[in-house]
């Protein structure tokens, strides 16, 4: 059965999360991306896919049960809370949603992107478990993952071909140092 508080801390967690973005898209608009990455809209477009999955239920108020479930929840919603408000200010003017970079583009390796060359993609895979552990099935969570996972490493690809096509070596030697989005994946 679904605990009020819990769900109503759910929601809060995913309306902080799209906060930074909110608040990126008021300060007015950003360049236009010299060269984009077309592969990374359909990354985009399974990730959707995959979110529909885990918020769809087969039955009103499913919730799984148990305080295991609910610290590992909000576990991954603080992890992608943490992730989005430090990565947005430290991108800048370079975020968007489509692989792309500015004719002025240039490598962040500092703030989260010292520690994954993809922190936003990091939240998104957090804020992702955060509300699969507690509102879809196991199977159902398992075959949203494998969907959301196939959606962020085309994502990953897209975005790291031009990146490596701009930076080269320079970028060659980020990705030996630091992860991917996930600790032990480079």
């Amino acid at each position: 059965m679904t605990n009020p508080a819990v769900f109503v801390a759910l929601i809060a967690v995913w309306v902080l999360w799209a906060l930074p973005f909110l608040v990126r898209r008021a300060r007015g608009p950003r360049q236009q991306a010299a060269v984009i990455a077309p592969a990374g809209a359909w990354g985009v477009a399974l990730q959707v896919i995959a979110y529909a999955l885990i918020w769809s239920q087969t039955g009103v108020g499913v919730m799984r049960s148990g305080a295991y479930w609910l610290v590992a929840a909000f576990a991954f919603g603080a992890v992608s809370l943490v992730l989005i408000w430090w990565a947005i200010p430290a991108l800048g003017k370079q975020w968007r949603v489509q692989a792309g970079l500015n004719a002025d583009h240039e490598l962040i390796q500092s703030g989260p992107y010292r520690l994954v060359r993809h922190p936003i993609y990091a939240s998104m895979l957090a804020l992702f478990l955060a509300t699969g552990l507690l509102l879809t099935p196991w199977l159902r969570l398992g075959i949203a993952l494998t969907i959301f996972l196939i959606g962020q490493e085309t994502r990953v690809h897209a975005e790291e071909r031009l990146l490596i096509a701009r930076f080269g070596k320079q970028y060659e030697d980020y990705r030996k140092r630091v992860w991917a989005y996930v600790p032990c994946i480079r």
